[in-house]
């Protein structure tokens, strides 16, 4: 047998092998990918009978977790770890997180209640909303809190605090905004009552430094021309009834409504910036709204940090919803017309298994197809069987709710799809009100036809679903959207399954979800990438049916134009080289004013020293000469950038054990015929003056190289990690950069904090305007957890960009400490004692060909 065959069988034997315990056909196959957690899920299940144990699909996947997660933990302690996943008290992922890191910390034997303490055992469902409060309560009353500006650090704090790490992170946030309001009131009864602004849009981009102002000039084509130019104007999309068109245009007011409707199960990514550009720009330039609407329909693999990730996302990129709504805002409603449907003979419950509905819809020959045995059933008994999955009477995979659609069309979404199946979850909103959970099939169109989306927008993959879309709203009789369809983004290079950049971050080959190599919003956005970038991109590129394949050295050309024109410029030295100007005095001093933009005035000058000593970078200078070489070497003259004076090197000292140069002696040129000859090149440069803090001493310079070495990374055998670039990260310490790095850090940062709040004081006001005045009713809920994202969280220290002269374009890392970002304007910034400063590689610059030669 073929390698590659063998490889292969033994892969589909580990599938079965891992389906047999539980884990669906889709998990089972993603448990056999990594070969050394494979063996490892496998080994459990050898050693402990799992076979025969009956096993739920919880349990499966934590122990799928824990062979990811604990594949370097000894027999015993693994076993532990088996042990309370079977016997209940390992319930979560997280859980089983917090194990693995105990039992690699705790030697043996293991003390079962630290071990219980340590792992949250029983603590998810004892921490009452009642214990919350109290704690709350507690923390505020102890810690100095003066008012809302503290929100987020009592609300980081708490999560972190050991009472409280296992308790629902939105009902802990909850807590902590209703505590506040009663002690403080609301946020709006600090704000004066002065003159009413003019009322805007609510979706209308906001305008920003950054640039990310979406419907401005090349924007403003994209929503007049070509595809999205040409679509139905509000109204004009077809109702079976006439009365249903009527009530649609007086709810809307005319006016266009769009949604951007991400499942919050994962991070988004560049991909996602396309769908968010065409829903809100489009409902911008067109003077309308557009909804964030959480599909949160499948609470097994729903996360809080997805939720505030998406809309600070959202918010980052420069955009505003006009309402956040959530799937389960409507799942009462949705409920009913399920019943409806069934009632309407439209739906059946059905309880055939997945391979059983696969064979009926013709199998691997693709055969006739068939209707199960369930498909005539009364609808007195399909009503009856649906509140059985209501009330919990079946397990998950015992009854579905399927749509009775056309079998013998050639469309396969409309092969009686599924509508409602069982899912034991306590959902993040509902918690344990519901069995069961509707399907993304029944839930889209219905929840577009209850906030009247005049444009349903959604990429081409959908073009399919859009006949079973008219279909189930037809059947229950509702307003029905029009769904039209544009080309997807995809970059290729890189990749953006959730599933593999999960595998990634588990296996170590990259930081975490925001890993600069990555193509995730928030590794964009902590590479320093702005946000007006990415709208500049994506708008460029248009809108069409077709789909974009860009290759990522695009994007990044797209990226390194948009910063040749904002960004400040700054002296820089990646590898310095010292050099000590013999013909100066040792206390020379002489202040360059400099311009930071060239060509932007406005981006204002900053000062630097000149002195005896400076630093250039170690790769401008060479022992051997060469007629097409024009930089420094022995005898050779060359200029320094902003410097009134060239420089021409007289000796050097070298390091006696490595032979390396290690210090140039050079003569500054400020007499005679050279003083006023022009040289052939520049070189950038940095002064020792430490009365002035210069040169500032970067700790880590990390540059980003692609993560993968060909154009399609899932084409590689065995799986796409095989085509890891190996070098992908270089970390330089030590780089060196001019004095005015402060005074631009610290009016960056200042300048984005001042227009981040004021954008989130008028989405907080617009959003009020919006609840208060909308003809638009949405469903009630108890728990208003919407996700916050602060002015505080929607700016980083990425806001901080320059350019290296001559280096690349470089933004400051989260990872850094500045401390003199947060005093006062009046306090002269400088590096602070414990300071930590971490520039990440933005893009490079075009190619230099003096650099070349």
């Amino acid at each position: 047998m073929p390698p590659k065959a063998a490889l292969s069988a033994e892969i589909a034997e580990l599938i079965e092998l891992f389906k047999s315990i539980g884990l669906t056909q889709s998990k089972a196959a993603e448990a056999a990918k990594s070969p050394k957690s494979a063996s490892t899920l496998k080994d459990i299940i050898q050693k402990h009978g799992l076979i025969e144990k009956n096993l739920e699909e919880k349990q499966a996947v934590l122990l799928a977790t824990l062979a990811v997660q604990g594949a370097k933990l000894g027999d015993v302690e693994r076993g532990y770890a088996v042990d309370a996943i079977l016997d209940g008290r390992l319930k979560s992922t997280d859980q089983v997180s917090a194990a693995v890191k105990y039992l690699e910390a705790h030697p043996l034997p293991i003390d079962q209640s630290d071990f219980d303490k340590s792992c949250g055992v029983g603590k998810s469902f004892t921490i009452t909303p009642a214990d919350i409060a109290a704690q709350v309560s507690s923390y505020i009353s102890s810690a100095a809190v003066s008012g809302w500006a503290n929100l987020g650090a009592v609300i980081g704090g708490l999560k972190n605090s050991p009472e409280l790490r296992w308790a629902n992170p939105l009902e802990v946030k909850n807590a902590v905004e209703t505590a506040f309001t009663e002690r403080f009131g609301t946020k709006e009864t600090a704000k004066s009552k002065g003159k009413e602004p003019k009322k805007e849009p609510a979706s209308k981009p906001a305008q920003k430094s950054e640039g990310s102002n979406a419907t401005a000039s090349t924007s403003r084509s994209v929503f007049t021309e070509g595809f999205l130019g040409h679509l139905h104007k509000v109204g004009e999309n077809p109702q079976i009834h006439p009365h249903l068109r009527e009530a649609h245009v007086k709810a809307t007011g005319g006016l266009v409504h769009t949604r951007f409707p991400p499942e919050p199960n994962g991070f988004l990514h560049i991909g996602h910036s396309k769908a968010i550009f065409v829903n809100f720009g489009y409902a911008a330039h067109h003077n309308g709204r557009c909804y964030l609407r959480f599909d949160d329909t499948n609470p097994e693999a729903e996360e809080a940090r997805y939720f505030e990730s998406i809309l600070e996302s959202v918010r980052w990129l420069g955009f505003e919803p006009w309402k956040i709504t959530y799937s389960s805002d409507y799942f009462d409603q949705l409920h009913e017309l399920a019943v409806d449907l069934i009632k309407r003979d439209k739906g059946y419950i059905c309880h055939c298994t997945a391979e059983e509905i696969f064979a009926n819809r013709g199998g691997e020959e693709r055969g006739p197809r068939k209707a199960c045995a369930h498909r005539s059933r009364p609808i007195s008994e399909s009503l009856e069987e649906f509140e059985k999955m209501r009330t919990g009477h079946y397990k998950p995979g015992e009854a579905i709710l399927r749509m009775k659609q056309d079998l013998e069309s050639g469309n396969t979404m409309m092969w009686d799809l599924v509508a409602y199946r069982v899912l034991n979850a306590p959902h993040h909103r509902t918690h344990d009100k519901w069995k069961i959970y509707p399907t993304y099939d029944f839930t889209h169109c219905l929840c577009d036809s209850f906030e009247n989306i005049t444009h349903s927008l959604c990429t081409t993959e959908f073009i399919a679903s859009r006949e079973s879309y008219e279909w189930l709203c037809d059947a229950l009789e509702v307003y029905k959207p029009k769904q039209s369809e544009y080309g997807r983004l995809n970059l290729t290079g890189t990749i953006m399954s959730k599933r593999k950049i999960l595998q990634l971050v588990k296996e170590g080959h990259v930081l975490d979800w925001d890993d600069p190599r990555l193509y995730t919003l928030i590794a964009l956005r902590r590479r320093g990438v702005p946000p007006g970038a990415i709208i500049s991109f994506v708008s460029g590129l248009g809108i069409s049916t077709a789909a974009s394949n860009i290759q990522t050295i695009r994007f990044e050309q797209a990226v390194r134009q948009y910063l040749e024109g904002s960004a400040p410029r700054l002296l820089m030295v990646l590898k310095p080289l010292k050099v000590t100007i013999e013909n100066l005095p040792e206390d020379y001093l002489f202040w360059l004013e400099k311009p930071l933009h060239p060509k932007v005035p406005e981006l204002g000058t900053s000062k630097v020293p000149f002195t005896r000593t400076i630093y250039i970078d170690a790769d401008d200078f060479r022992l051997e000469d060469s007629p097409d070489y024009f930089r420094l070497a022995p005898g050779k003259t060359v200029g320094l950038f902003q410097a009134p004076h060239p420089i021409t090197c007289t000796s050097y000292k070298t390091d006696p054990v490595t032979g390396q140069v290690t210090e140039l002696i050079c003569r500054l040129e400020n007499e005679g015929p050279a003083a006023t000859k022009k040289p052939k090149a520049f070189i950038q440069w940095v002064a020792e003056h430490a009365p002035s803090g210069s040169p500032v001493r970067v700790d880590e310079t990390r540059i980003f190289h692609q993560l993968f070495k060909s154009d399609n990374p899932a084409a590689a055998v065995p799986d796409f990690t095989a085509d890891i670039n190996p070098h992908s990260l270089d970390i330089i310490k030590g780089a060196l950069v001019e004095v005015g790095f402060w005074q631009l850090a610290k009016k960056a940062y200042n300048d984005a904090k001042k227009e981040s709040k004021a954008r989130t004081e008028k989405a907080l006001k617009e959003t009020a305007e919006a609840s208060a005045s909308s003809p638009i009713e949405t469903a009630s809920h108890e728990n208003d957890d919407t996700p916050k994202a602060t002015s505080e969280q929607l700016v980083g220290l990425e806001c901080i960009r320059f350019q290296g002269l001559r280096v690349a374009y470089f933004a400051v890392d989260r990872e850094s400490k500045l401390g003199c970002l947060n005093e006062p304007d009046s306090v002269e910034p400088d590096r602070r004692e414990g300071d930590k400063l971490v520039l990440n590689r933005i893009v490079s610059l075009k190619e230099d060909s003096g650099k070349a030669a």
